[in-house]
């Protein structure tokens, strides 16, 4: 008998599938130099993390500090912070005429610096299936949600999202103009 808290792993799982997927097609186009991939593929990735990080953060996260506690449930939330700034700077360059070798080379870091939130972050699955089937809903119900207001990554970081992930970089560069 399938369970909600399966239903719950598979479909983590395989979001997480994607955006593993196109994070290595995302290697892939720097390596070749591949500016139109990389475009593409970062808009498919934003697309899908969009509401997956909102519903992660909105739902999911909270019923985490139970078993986590609040310090290791703040460093989820500033896990999407760096990926949201790395996403941000990966538009970036992606967006930029030719790349330089710098170019390439930090967009491989970029994504690289991301890939491991996306595995870490998978595993969280095992401990949604001790979350009362009421939790699950709910979380199910804030990811349909997410999914019909479908803002992207980005959007959604800038727009909607309650915690302010560019903060700490707009601080930082109006420090260095001090």
């Amino acid at each position: 008998m399938t369970t909600l808290a399966d239903t719950f792993s598979s479909t983590f799982r395989e979001e997480h599938r994607l955006v593993r997927d196109g994070l290595l097609e995302l290697l892939d186009a720097f390596e070749n130099r591949d500016q139109a991939k990389a475009r593409r593929v970062l808009h498919e990735i934003a697309v899908l993390t969009g509401p997956h990080f909102r519903y992660e953060e909105e739902a999911l996260y909270p019923g985490l500090v139970r078993f986590f506690g609040e310090s290791y449930v703040e460093k989820l939330y500033a896990d999407h912070d760096g990926a949201i700034r790395g996403a941000a700077e990966l538009v970036e360059i992606a967006g930029k005429e030719s790349w330089s070798a710098r170019d390439v080379e930090r967009g491989q870091a970029l994504v690289r610096g991301i890939l491991p939130h996306v595995s870490d972050c998978d595993g969280l699955s095992i401990l949604v299936e001790r979350l009362p089937d009421s939790f699950i809903q709910n979380i199910f119900r804030v990811r349909e949600q997410s999914l019909a207001a479908g803002l992207d990554l980005i959007t959604w970081a800038k727009g909607v999202r309650q915690r302010a992930a560019f903060a700490e970089t707009h601080q930082a560069r109006a420090a260095l103009v001090k």
